[in-house]
């Protein structure tokens, strides 16, 4: 009784928190002249209405994503990290750089997907170990990412990848993780038992994962928006524990529009009394409420970090300081 009470507090709290943000929609000022020169179909925005009573700054970009005088593409490396100013100058000081997914910081490898120009060069970790006594279990979750494909429609999915595969496995639902008891140090599950694993367990889809020809993907995760709703897909990709998607924190963020815009989001946070971030809950309605269709979460804290003509947007919350990373969404 006392864990449906507490459940129940938490919906409650949940539930005041969107309608609340609901009722106070943001308003945004363009700030198009302190980052151009700008292509027309390219706007910068900025508002620093309070989130729930808190201090807020945040800056989103939109793009079109049929101007072919844009181009959308990423950048990673290869055992180590660059700042993104690191990234801007090595990719010729392109439009916008911002950060994108989680990663290792003792090995410096990306935990999400990359594609850059129609080549995979990220994957998604599929296995993560059980503790205490799930010390021999292995949960596989399903990670997302945002992708734009050769004809410039931007898509959000959930993967299956596999570095012997040309093009990672889609699904356009969160998929439950799949769970394997094994002795082995990194379990691997070959594409065909996946896909079984899959087509057996969710009813709702009875057939493999389509393949998902992206041109240009960055992963991250959980979706926070899907078919224009709020919705927090934490619990399939199994990227926060307990309450933490509650917490306040910088935030990055990407989505897109029925229209065909993309939208870049950043929140700064960790700034007290100035800018104390957003939940991802928070974080998800603001993503709604800018028109989103789908939008995806990515790495956020002192990752979070947004460029614009090589200018910085929101402040990083590591004393102001670019943290480095390992891969970074471009538009030229």
């Amino acid at each position: 009784m006392k864990r449906i009470g507490l459940i129940l507090s938490v919906i409650i709290v949940l539930v005041c928190s969107v309608s609340s943000m609901a009722q106070n929609k943001m308003n945004w000022v363009n700030v198009d002249s302190a980052f151009g020169p700008l292509p027309s179909s390219v706007h910068v925005f900025r508002s620093a209405d309070l989130i729930d009573g808190k201090p807020n700054i945040a800056y989103y970009v939109i793009a079109a994503l049929k101007d072919k005088d844009l181009h959308f593409t990423a950048d990673t490396t290869l055992a180590r990290r660059f700042t993104p100013k690191q990234f801007y100058e090595r990719n010729e000081k392109p439009l916008v750089v911002v950060n994108t997914t989680f990663f290792s910081f003792a090995t410096n490898q990306n935990l999400n997907t990359v594609i850059m120009e129609g080549k995979q060069v990220g994957f998604t970790v599929h296995s993560i170990p059980g503790k205490g006594k799930d010390t021999l279990t292995y949960f596989h979750p399903f990670g997302s990412a945002l992708g734009i494909s050769k004809k410039r429609k931007a898509d959000i999915a959930w993967l299956y990848t596999d570095s012997l595969s040309r093009w990672p496995l889609s699904w356009d639902h969160p998929v439950e993780p799949k769970i394997t008891t094994t002795t082995a140090l990194r379990p691997y599950i070959p594409e065909k038992e996946i896909t079984q694993m899959v087509k057996n367990s969710d009813r709702e889809l009875r057939r493999t994962g389509d393949k998902w020809k992206m041109q240009t993907a960055v992963g991250g995760g959980p979706v926070v928006v899907k078919d224009g709703t709020v919705s927090v897909s934490n619990n399939s990709e199994m990227k926060f524990s307990g309450k933490a998607i509650d917490d306040k924190h910088p935030r990055t963020a990407m989505g897109y529009t029925r229209d065909n815009k993309l939208i870049i989001l950043v929140i700064e946070g960790r700034n007290p009394g100035v800018a104390e971030g957003a939940s991802l809950t928070q974080e998800a309605l603001i993503l709604q409420q800018l028109g989103c269709w789908e939008a995806l979460n990515l790495d956020g804290g002192g990752s979070s970090c947004l460029l614009v003509n090589g200018k910085e947007t929101i402040r990083p919350s590591d004393k102001g300081v670019e943290r480095p990373v390992p891969a970074v969404f471009i538009i030229k």
